[in-house]
């Protein structure tokens, strides 16, 4: 019960190590300290949770400005549910798990109420995006197309035998790369001829280097690898030191699903963005207005 997703954002402050209680901010009077809630954000994230909590402080208080009201049977019917869904029903255990996390009744209570002016002051100020036009759409998949492909891969084997140039064996490690393309061509497993005669460290594996991505190899081995077909072994390639004898034996991605299959995730993105956006300045609005004083 205590994992309960309802209860979580609630009463995981206790599973963190303390902050040492202090004032964190003031807004309008009213003092958050860290021990409201700021206990349970590590040091690296205390900016963000402090933004986050002003703006929480100053949306309740916006909603007090305006007058509003909220009535308690709202937060007791909130509180009914919660035991229901999260505890079954068992009023008994939900007070023990409160208990066990250094939380009243009224405290949690606050929360809640909290939560509901919150929420009621965002729907009231942020205006539901439903449609999005068919451009911003096709601009945002061109824009972000490369985010939509598939990271293309190959499954690689590699024969390397060195040219040994600098011993004047160049021509007959070369006439030795080349029979071995064409034991190849005659049929000799590619492992196999690895195992023999490769000279890098994947040699005992048959020269088996699993699927790699683009920028693994040197530029002019990737340019071969990427564009062999699934199945088929290279020419012998001098490169540096080395000579080289690649198979592909598998290939995947680099396919970018069409803009009538995405379409769907692009228009919820970009709702979600226009709705953020007026979040933000409806927030901004509200700290324009304020007295802040952060510590």
């Amino acid at each position: 019960m205590l994992g309960s997703p309802l209860l979580r954002g609630a009463l995981a402050a206790d599973d963190q190590p303390r902050i040492i209680d202090g004032i964190a901010a003031i807004v309008n009077g009213d003092i958050i300290t860290y021990s409201q809630e700021l206990d349970k954000q590590i040091q690296d994230a205390r900016a963000a949770a402090l933004k986050d909590l002003i703006d929480r402080q100053l949306i309740i208080q916006s909603f007090h400005t305006e007058k509003f009201e909220l009535p308690e049977h709202f937060v007791e019917e909130r509180v009914t549910d919660i035991i229901r869904e999260e505890f079954g029903g068992d009023r008994s255990a939900f007070i023990k798990t409160l208990q066990a996390q250094n939380w009243s009744m009224t405290e949690f209570k606050k929360n809640e109420m909290e939560k509901i002016i919150v929420a009621a002051m965002r729907s009231k100020n942020v205006k539901r995006v439903t449609t999005v036009s068919p451009t911003k759409v096709m601009d945002y998949y061109k824009q972000h197309r490369s985010e939509f492909t598939a990271k293309e891969q190959v499954k690689l084997r590699m024969i390397m035998i060195p040219t040994r140039a600098a011993e004047g064996n160049q021509a007959a490690q070369k006439a030795v790369a080349e029979e071995i393309l064409g034991k190849l061509a005659d049929g000799a497993p590619f492992d196999r001829m690895a195992q023999m005669y490769s000279e890098d460290a994947t040699r005992d594996n048959g020269g088996d280097w699993g699927w790699i991505d683009r920028k693994t190899l040197a530029p002019e081995l990737e340019k071969v690898a990427f564009n062999l077909p699934s199945g088929r072994v290279s020419h012998v390639i001098e490169l540096g030191k080395n000579f080289y004898i690649l198979k592909v034996e598998e290939k995947r991605g680099g396919d970018t699903p069409s803009l009538a299959k995405l379409r769907p995730e692009i228009e919820k993105k970009l709702m979600q963005e226009e709705e953020q956006k007026q979040q933000e300045l409806w927030l901004a609005g509200l700290r324009q207005k304020a007295y802040i004083r952060t510590f």
